[in-house]
């Protein structure tokens, strides 16, 4: 009995060292294969194997043993050519679109406009306003008012919904009054304008549309001898090409004027014309727009009515040449009735003023009798 109990013992003993030899075997050789495959797959990526020693380059740089840091240099170099591809992408876009725009340097900016770095300013992209009274002239025809005289334009279509109005005259004063009429007996909008000279300073306004049929009435008030050129322009909403209140907001802050009051707005010499927008909150709208060039010296006076300053609201485009120029709104109806008033550059440079240029006068025959 003692001897079958040894033999048990030491077959059970023999069979759990071959087991566990077998185990540690075959835990041992997978290990050692998955370590081969990863330093095959990390040879193919890398030009060589992680097992071996790396050799210095010329330039003494190694391959980064940990296979972590291997990895990461892998990520930048992938990044940097992604970044490199869309650079590259975006250089043929704008290369296709034309000729490489002028760019406006920034000052402590490279003087190489292509440098990556450079802080560049697209000039061609930004469009410098144009007159609107040049735009109105060449796509209406010109008709010839003459003092004391009246004529209209009536547009029965229902798709306008503003028309352009602007007034010259070959350097002369001007005087007109115009209405817009919408039914018999109904004026829903008019101006009395008067311009020292209708040549440097044409009168430019809109005058919304919302319903229809309308007529545009033109009267010269002032004498004979001095007439006026009047082009009318009717605009859609897709076809609005000429600035107006819709197309071109304005940006700067509103001031609210109330009943009685008057804001000043002076202007740099710089600036070439002003775009005025008026407008209320439903109510009636009555203001005075002055331009004063020198003390109580007006330039241009304008009296507008309105009786709907939300869905009629008034927008003008005033030239402003020369220097000491003041634009002053006057509400001229009760405390009931504020406005709010938008007044703002709307061409800046384009006269070529330079503040260091001196203004000669004097008469030459004069001076040289001394």
């Amino acid at each position: 009995m003692k001897t079958f109990t040894k033999l048990s013992l030491l077959c059970v003993l023999t069979a759990s060292s071959s087991a566990s030899a077998f185990m540690i075997t075959h835990q041992q050789q997978p290990t050692k294969h998955c370590h081969q495959q990863l330093r095959s797959y990390l040879s193919s990526l890398g030009g060589e194997d992680l097992g071996n020693t790396p050799q210095q380059n010329s330039d003494d740089q190694q391959q980064p043993k940990n296979p972590k840091d291997f990895f990461a240099r892998r990520a930048d170099e992938d990044r940097t050519r992604r970044l490199e591809e869309r650079l590259n992408q975006l250089e043929q876009e704008n290369a296709k679109m034309g000729s490489s725009p002028k760019t406006q340097q920034l000052p402590g900016s490279s003087s190489r406009g292509s440098d990556r770095g450079s802080n560049a300013i697209n000039v061609s992209s930004s469009r410098e306003p144009q007159n609107p009274s040049n735009m109105i002239a060449t796509k209406s025809p010109k008709l010839l008012v003459q003092g004391g005289s009246l004529k209209t334009w009536s547009f029965a279509s229902p798709s306008i919904t503003r028309i352009h109005v602007c007034l010259k005259t070959d350097g002369r004063p001007l005087d007109a009054d115009i209405s817009l009429w919408q039914g018999p007996d109904n004026t829903p909008h008019k101006m009395r304008v008067y311009v020292e000279d209708g040549a440097v300073r044409p009168f430019t306004a809109v005058m919304e549309t919302p319903r229809s049929p309308n007529t545009i009435q033109i009267r010269n008030t002032g004498q004979l001898e001095f007439p006026l050129a009047a082009h009318v322009l009717a605009e859609t909403d897709e076809e609005s090409d000429v600035p107006s209140a819709r197309s071109n907001p304005l940006q700067g802050p509103p001031q609210t004027i109330q009943g009685g009051a008057l804001k000043t707005y002076p202007f740099d010499p710089s600036v070439d014309s002003v775009q005025i927008l008026l407008t209320t909150d439903g109510r009636p709208l009555n203001a005075r727009i002055e331009l004063l060039q020198g003390p109580n010296n007006n330039k241009q006076v304008m009296e507008v009515y309105t009786e709907d300053g939300m869905d009629r609201p008034c927008y003008l485009v005033i030239e402003t040449p020369g220097s000491g120029n003041v634009v002053r709104v006057v509400n001229s109806a009760t405390v009931e009735f504020p406005l709010t008033a938008w007044v703002e550059p709307f061409v800046v440079g384009a006269s070529g003023y330079s503040p260091t240029e001196p203004v000669i006068g004097g008469d030459d025959g004069f001076v040289k009798q001394w």
